[in-house]
Order: C-alpha cells, then structure tokens, then sequence
C-alpha cells in the first residue's frame, strides 16, 4: 500500500512538519527523512535532557537538517540581518533545515532525541572553524 509523502514548510523558518511513511506494507514502513542534492558528511544522533539548550550558533559553510526522534524542542532561528527571532515547536516526525549563516539555538521541552545531517565533516577542528557563538537563547 502507497502513502503520499505529506511535507509542509511554515513561516521563512523551514520546518517540514509530519514526515510521513511514503510505503507500508506487510513488512513495516518507509520514510523519506530527506531528499537533497547537497553532500552528507557526516549524521549525528543527539539527545538533550529537559531544560537544556543546543547551537546557539551559526555555521559559515555548513547546512544542516534536524529530524526529531523523540521528546518536544522549542526551535529559534534568526538572520545575520537582525530579523526577528522566529520559533517553532518541534516533535516526533518533524524536520528543521538551517542553512549557512542562519543563527539557531534548540531548548529541550521535553528529554529528547533529534538526528542531525550536515553538509560539513564534524571533526573537531573543522567544527569549530565553522562555527559562530551567538547566545540566542540565554542560558
């Protein structure tokens, strides 16, 4: 049995909400977390305890897709141009894509597990010559 892909993209923020099984059948299911022509170097399984927050940061070079796993995450995510921050909440199935030079932060609503697909290599070094610091979200 087909099921249509149901990916929809709200505010400029570009959270795809509800990611789908596009096949069932007998043997279980099939999801298309993401379709892209950018390279994948590397894919991060990240959990975050309730209360806590991620990023507060901006990449110069890399982008990258968050897909939920488990748990609730409040997402913030602001231009270099001094927009006004634009939040989301985000849960099992949905997706977030934060290009290059968009500054973002997560808080944890809820103990959480999210899977992170970036177009940069995530050594050490690499990330931190990739990486901004921007307290969007106090900590």
């Amino acid at each position: 049995m087909m099921m249509e892909l149901f990916v929809s993209i709200v505010t400029q923020m570009r959270v795809f909400r509800n990611i789908t099984p596009f096949f069932t059948d007998e043997r279980g299911v099939i999801s298309k977390i993401l379709e892209s022509e950018l390279p994948i170097q590397s894919i991060l399984r990240i959990t975050s305890t309730k209360g806590s927050v991620r990023s507060n940061h901006y990449h110069k070079h890399d982008t990258h897709w968050c897909y939920v796993l488990s748990g609730r995450m409040e997402w913030h995510e602001k231009s270099q141009e001094g927009d006004e921050t634009e939040r989301e909440i985000l849960m099992p199935g949905d997706m977030v894509e934060t290009p290059p030079m968009m500054i973002h932060a997560a808080r944890a609503l809820e103990d959480s597990e999210f899977l992170a697909f970036s177009t940069e290599t995530r050594g050490h070094d690499a990330y931190e010559e990739d990486t901004v610091r921007v307290p969007l979200i106090p900590l």
